[in-house]
């Protein structure tokens, strides 16, 4: 059995040594203030978060996928920030994914045990699928997480693009990889707890990631979500206010439009800008590659 007491995230934080003894609005001060730690920890790293925005998004424009791949805190946040891709961005359920050790059920019940298989790693790569195309990342925030290291060699020996992450100094044994990402949180307030300010830095990377990501591959006008699928009444109030936004129409106008583009909003606005029906709008949307600027312009505005 390793000894991982060394490691940055399993030491012991003194400004909680207390904790038990502390008043609750003392303790919640503690956490908000260890909260930012997190905050500037990813700061730190921001050229090496540039270098993973660049590389998914151009796996993501020819065709790949970006999969997560972690255990427990970091396997559920990867599948949760996959999971907020297809109704923000409208993108393929496939093309961003997870994987979490002990498969499905470990989202919602804890399998500890799962995580120490690199075997079981590398088996979920293969299932997968795992090709030159891709770009797999590894969450792990203590480092040493069998199951990740062995997808990472995995997915790697597949030929696939590879990202860590880690909140710990580098430790013997991790994969190479194309790009490491490593926010230094430091000692949890409840010690080794790093659902705590280890799973805040990996929330706050990962929605960086893919949310430059999308709007590089055209799923943003200005900062706006124009990609987004009117499914439900708040996605066709948020859709049709964007419609206003970006074309000056009034509300009952853009609502109006955006049923006519079957709640696409992209597709309604280049209906509006170009006079034209859903097909023709497909169409000159699919010749700019899905980019609604160079689709339309920088001026849409109604007369």
């Amino acid at each position: 059995m390793q000894n991982r007491s060394h490691l940055l995230t399993e030491q012991r934080l003194p400004e909680s040594m207390n904790l038990d003894a502390m008043s609750v609005e003392d303790a919640v001060a503690l956490m908000n203030a260890q909260d930012a730690v997190a905050v500037a920890a990813v700061a730190a790293e921001k050229p090496n978060v540039a270098r993973a925005v660049e590389l998914v998004a151009g796996c993501l424009a020819r065709g790949g996928r970006l999969i997560y791949v972690g255990a427990g805190t970091s396997g559920r946040l990867g599948i949760l920030d996959a999971s907020e891709c297809p109704p923000t961005f409208r993108a393929p359920p496939e093309q961003v994914q997870g994987i979490i050790a002990g498969g499905e059920s470990s989202m919602f019940r804890s399998t500890e045990g799962a995580e120490d298989s690199t075997e079981d790693g590398a088996a979920a790569v293969d299932a997968k699928g795992v090709g030159e195309s891709d770009v797999i990342m590894g969450i792990a925030a203590g480092g040493t997480t069998p199951f990740v290291h062995g997808a990472l060699r995995r997915a790697a020996e597949r030929g696939a693009r590879t990202i860590f992450m880690s909140c710990v100094r580098r430790v013997e044994g991790e994969p190479l990889v194309d790009i490491t990402i490593r926010p230094l949180t430091g000692p949890e307030v409840l010690t080794g707890s790093t659902r705590l300010k280890a799973g805040t830095a990996t929330k706050l990377v990962l929605n960086t990631i893919t949310t430059l990501s999308m709007v590089r591959l055209g799923k943003a006008y200005e900062n706006l979500m124009v990609d987004l699928q009117a499914s439900n009444l708040k996605l066709l109030d948020r859709g049709a206010r964007i419609i206003s936004m970006i074309t000056g129409l009034a509300r009952d106008p853009a609502i109006e439009l955006l049923h006519q583009a079957n709640g696409h909003v992209k597709r309604a606005i280049i209906m509006h800008a170009r006079g034209v029906g859903t097909e023709e709008a497909d169409k000159i949307l699919q010749n700019f590659g899905g980019n609604l600027r160079g689709a339309v312009g920088d001026g849409i505005k109604s007369d």
